[in-house]
């Protein structure tokens, strides 16, 4: 313990990796964890710091997580902090708070992938932030690795020399104990004063049912100490550190996290809302004058309703969403209800995949079961008195009459791929309205596109049909770039005469009539049948454009009549005719769950 203390701050490195998703960036942290003797052989194991099965399982890096290493180097220990970042474009939000927390960062490109899109974003936003970028080439070992073509990649992309990038195979272990020596070389040591008022930046926390909020941060300046009297800035809360320490596979308490260094505080804040990451720490009796800059809040790009499946679990769901978004701050929500779903929650979420995880650790980690609406983005109305309103779902739009016109949030999409997908992918951008900004060959065979698109074409599939048709080759990154006007109409299905206020959607005029008519041919297959027909039918405002009906169970009334005369065959049919007419004014349609995924993949 004395030892992690006793290390000074010329001799800690903070340091990220940043890739593309599936380059190996969680292999490499095992292996340095192995080099530098953190874990011993027993709790090896593969993607050691992914520490939820679902990442495990879909081989992808959710949260950003952090440990220390010691590291011996020319007969000094020097403790090295690696914030392990995710490489999908829907947790991005996450890397750009591990850079702010860092130095230094590791490049690491797949030598039979080459640079993705994913890749460049990241290291502008690392080199915005001043880090010294040091180029990993991976997976040399494989057959179809190319790697005199990604070295000239990475050259072009940093600048840097070619003898500068180190050839690894994070699988083997080929190559990366000089990585270490590099990161101790090549990063500063952490700029700070340690005599300055306490500024610490949290970058992370979790919730432990045990300890209440667990909160990450790094020190920029002054230091922290156990029982110190403590206030987060922004909310202006206040606090005693019960427990600081540093991060090992384990939360080790250490008395003091000093000035440069990575640690964690607990003080039993049980409420989720009083911990902003991205906040700062700092003395009560001594507070620094200023917060950390350099932090973007979050913003959402799709939306959702989350129901509880039975209605009396409303207030379950309220408090697991609150003990959620402490694990994801990059997760918002707000009440709402819906004549179909009753009451329930409206969520913003980075995009589809963090949708879809967010529903699974419900499930798993809460063991909740929630039904998720028809995701859509968030429109800007102006309307005929002059205001502005922000609509995140259909059902909030003003009446048509009241509309001035409608803004969409467009995005700037930046594609790369091999060259001969390019058509069809210029083909699926022009079908999703996309405009061609600019393209330019990175290699003879890699084309980069720069497309604007409207957020809400590519919040459905597009992702999923870019990779089929570029066969899993392209690889695709988005920001905000603002809002345009757009035609856009309330499209409204109908069951039974009443609108289903959870499957009415925001769309562009022209793929109105197209959609509708999907969604109802659709819904027709997965709604069941009863005892009356029912009618589906897509409008916009007081106009059908669509319409299928789904048939009623016939019961045999005449079966009982055979022979006599064909008048009381007509009789009893024409009782029964009134029945349904009767059933069919206060029957209710019951519309299940698999029929609002379907939405989502109506193309497929």
């Amino acid at each position: 313990m004395h030892i992690i203390s006793a290390i000074g701050m010329k001799h800690i490195r903070n340091f990220c990796i940043i890739a593309h998703i599936d380059h190996g960036k969680s292999t490499l942290a095992d292996r340095l964890l192995e080099l530098t003797r953190t874990l011993s052989e027993r709790d090896m194991e593969n993607q050691v710091l992914d520490d939820m099965d679902l990442e495990k399982e879909k081989g992808i890096t959710i949260k950003s997580h952090a440990i220390q290493m010691l590291y011996p180097y020319k007969g000094e220990t020097y403790k090295l902090n690696l914030i392990d970042t995710p490489g999908h474009v829907d947790f991005s939000y996450e890397v750009s708070r591990s850079i702010a927390s860092c130095e230094g960062a590791l490049l690491v490109v797949d030598a039979s992938q080459g640079i993705q899109a994913q890749t460049i974003s990241n290291l502008y936003q690392a080199i915005d932030h001043n880090l010294e970028i040091i180029p990993v080439l991976n997976k040399i070992d494989m057959e179809s690795a190319q790697i005199d073509v990604v070295t000239d990649q990475i050259v072009d992309l940093i600048g840097c020399d070619p003898d500068d990038i180190f050839k690894i195979s994070a699988r083997t272990g080929e190559g990366v104990a000089p990585i270490l020596d590099a990161i101790v070389e090549r990063i500063p040591a952490p700029q700070g004063n340690p005599d300055a008022p306490l500024q610490a930046l949290i970058f992370d926390s979790v919730f432990n049912s045990f300890r209440g909020i667990i909160a990450y941060f790094k020190v920029k300046n002054g230091s922290i100490r156990k029982g110190d009297n403590v206030k987060f800035f922004n909310t202006g809360m206040e606090y005693v550190a019960d427990e600081v320490g540093v991060l090992k596979m384990k939360l080790i308490p250490t008395g003091e996290v000093a000035c440069g260094d990575v640690g964690y505080i607990i003080s039993g804040i049980k409420n989720a809302t009083e911990v902003k990451v991205g906040d700062t720490i700092t003395h009560t009796d001594a507070p620094c004058s200023e917060a950390i800059a350099g932090f973007e809040e979050v913003k959402p790009m799709v939306f959702a309703g989350m129901y509880p499946v039975q209605a009396d679990k409303f207030e379950e769901l309220r408090t697991t969403l609150e003990k959620f978004q402490l694990n994801d701050a990059s997760f918002v929500y707000e009440p709402e209800s819906s004549l179909a779903l009753g009451s329930g929650f409206r969520c913003g979420f980075l995009g589809l995949l963090h949708l879809e995880i967010v529903q699974e650790r419900l499930f798993r980690e809460f063991d909740m079961d929630v039904i998720t609406t028809v995701p859509n983005v968030s429109y800007k109305v102006y309307t005929s008195q002059g205001e502005v309103m922000d609509v995140h779902n259909p059902s909030g739009l003003p009446a048509p009459t009241l509309i001035e016109h409608i803004e969409e949030p467009y995005i700037r999409a930046q594609i790369i791929s091999k060259s001969e997908f390019f058509g069809p992918i210029m083909k699926l951008c022009l079908d999703k309205r996309g405009t061609l900004i600019s393209q330019h060959y990175i290699t003879a065979d890699r084309v980069e596109l720069n497309y604007d698109m409207p957020l809400s074409e590519i919040v459905f599939d597009f992702y999923d049909k870019l990779k089929s048709i570029s066969k899993g080759y392209a690889s695709f990154d988005y920001h905000m770039t603002g809002f345009r006007p757009a035609k856009l109409v309330k499209l409204d299905i109908l069951l039974n005469g009443e609108p289903a206020d959870a499957l009415s959607t925001l769309i562009h005029e022209d793929n109105a009539y197209d959609f509708g008519r999907k969604m109802c041919v659709k819904l027709k297959d997965l709604i069941p049948r009863q005892q009356f027909d029912i009618p589906i039918q897509a409008a916009i405002g007081a106009k059908i454009i669509a319409r299928e009906t789904v048939k009623q169970v016939r019961k045999d009334v005449t079966a009982k009549c055979y022979g006599g005369d064909v008048t009381r065959k007509r009789k009893l049919l024409e009782k029964q005719k009134e029945g349904k007419k009767r059933m069919r004014q206060i029957g209710t349609v019951q519309v299940p769950q698999s029929a609002f995924m379907a939405v989502l993949k109506l193309d497929s």
